[in-house]
């Protein structure tokens, strides 16, 4: 398996150079030269068993097939997660099920591959005789996942940079109470896309990058987005089915995990998008344009995002893996702010996608209400799918009839106040969190300004 830019600046790239590169040289996105096919899958084999059918494609001639069932079994370990199926499915009735994807180490569906990403940079630096700075940048939970598996690493230094006042009391203090010598975190006054703009510009930066060795882990990361496929194959094995899945988005990270193991053959139904008030996803679906629009916080932070660096990738596939079409949608959205798609890759996109969005108001509600129906208390992230799925039409579609699926992405406690004011009840930290607000903090607050990141960098 080889695999080349989205922008067409590298032709030819190891999975070992994908991974340790994060964002390609030229801006673009590393995406795989074919798909493979998926082995069969049995309703018996364990989430270890299809996350080692799935990934191994992808990586075998880098990582040997005992290596990385190795690397597999470490982090899907008991002693790493709180349920033995990893991201259990729980029955909301009607043919509805919620898919658990907060039992790691920091709640929150990142530690899925994360805590694998942590474990695969380790071997390859160890058997490549080599050092990385991670550089990141986080609207919540990727930040603290990500932290989780880099902390205390001998050949990785982690910065990790998030908005300012513009996550959770404890997303926020997830990353910032860990001491380690090797994780760096850092404030940006402004927003989730002005901490991603400066993480790309320090990629841009050819001779930083080159000097520092970096790299990235949040959904630029090919490996990441593989990691995270394999719990919808997963949930479909244990379904018997293919089902649709309901997905809160922002950076399309996630769902693109959904849209690639489709193209492996995985039986993955219809895939419905959550967006919440920041909606510029479900606005492309609806109008065809993709136009950036202002970030406004939300009762779910982390979806509090305008520009979807991973759309790219469902665009390089939409666009025929043409280059020279997708570098002028890039060009365009550069210096206009927006660009827009018409007639077949439209047309593709809608046929693949359902778009809905959700109100801070109708995220409270949904939470009530999945509360009042279930007994099950969800986060807001979480209620943004669940309310997309119900008004995606696809619960009551003759024409699908299959089960629906819904991430529940974090644990209902890294969110509080919101949940409290849905249910009356203020869901309480696991054992290993419990002391988390009386932890110690250490950051630094920088500017929007590249300078200052860069300075930081070179210091590290």
């Amino acid at each position: 398996m080889r695999y080349h830019s989205t922008r067409g600046g590298i032709k030819s790239a190891t999975f070992t150079e994908v991974l340790l590169s994060g964002l390609a040289p030229d801006g673009g996105l590393f995406v795989s030269e074919h798909w493979p096919i998926l082995p069969p899958i049995d309703r018996a084999h364990h989430y270890t068993e299809i996350a080692l059918k799935t990934l191994s494609p992808f990586m075998a001639e880098d990582i040997p097939v005992h290596d990385l069932k190795t690397l597999i079994d470490e982090t899907y370990a008991p002693s790493v997660w709180t349920d033995p199926d990893i991201t259990p499915l729980k029955p909301m009735g009607n043919d509805i099920y919620l898919m658990e994807l907060f039992h790691g180490p920091t709640l929150a569906f990142k530690d899925v591959a994360l805590q694998f990403l942590g474990r695969l940079f380790d071997y390859i630096l160890e058997k490549n005789g080599q050092q990385i700075t991670i550089i990141g940048a986080t609207s919540g939970d990727t930040g603290s996942a990500a932290i989780e598996a880099c902390k205390n690493r001998k050949n990785i230094s982690i910065t990790i940079l998030h908005p300012k006042g513009r996550t959770s009391d404890i997303q926020r203090r997830q990353m910032t109470s860990v001491q380690a010598d090797n994780v760096h975190n850092i404030a940006v006054e402004g927003t989730f896309d002005d901490c991603q703009n400066l993480v790309k510009q320090a990629f841009a930066d050819e001779k930083l990058r080159k000097d520092k060795n970096l790299s990235a882990v949040n959904s630029i990361n090919w490996a990441r987005i593989i990691a995270q496929t394999v719990y919808y194959i997963d949930a479909a094995k244990q379904l018997g089915a293919t089902p649709a899945f309901a997905v809160p988005t922002g950076n399309f990270g996630n769902i693109y995990a959904a849209w690639v193991g489709k193209q492996m053959g995985g039986k993955i139904g219809p895939l419905v998008i959550g967006s919440n008030r920041n909606d510029i996803l479900t606005r492309f679906f609806e109008t065809g344009e993709m136009k950036l629009g202002q970030v406004t916080p939300s009762h779910s932070p982390s979806m509090d995002i305008q520009i979807s660096s991973n759309f790219e990738r469902f665009l390089f596939d939409v666009l025929g893996r043409d280059t020279n079409s997708l570098n002028a949608c890039m060009s365009d959205f550069k210096t206009k702010g927006s660009y827009a798609l018409d007639g077949g890759a439209l047309e593709t996109a809608r046929k693949n996608f359902i778009a809905r969005r959700c109100s801070d108001e109708d995220t409270v509600a949904t939470i009530a209400r999945v509360y009042q129906e279930t007994g099950m208390i969800i986060d807001p992230h979480t209620a943004v799918g669940v309310h997309a799925l119900h008004t995606s039409g696809l619960e009551h579609s003759l024409e699908f009839g299959g089960p629906c699926v819904a991430l529940a992405c974090a644990h209902p406690a890294k969110f509080p106040d919101v949940v409290e004011k849905a249910t009356g009840i203020r869901p309480a930290l696991p054992d290993h969190l419990a002391d988390l607000m009386d932890r110690p903090e250490k950051y630094d607050v920088i500017p929007n300004d590249f300078a200052k990141l860069k300075e930081h960098l070179e210091s590290v």
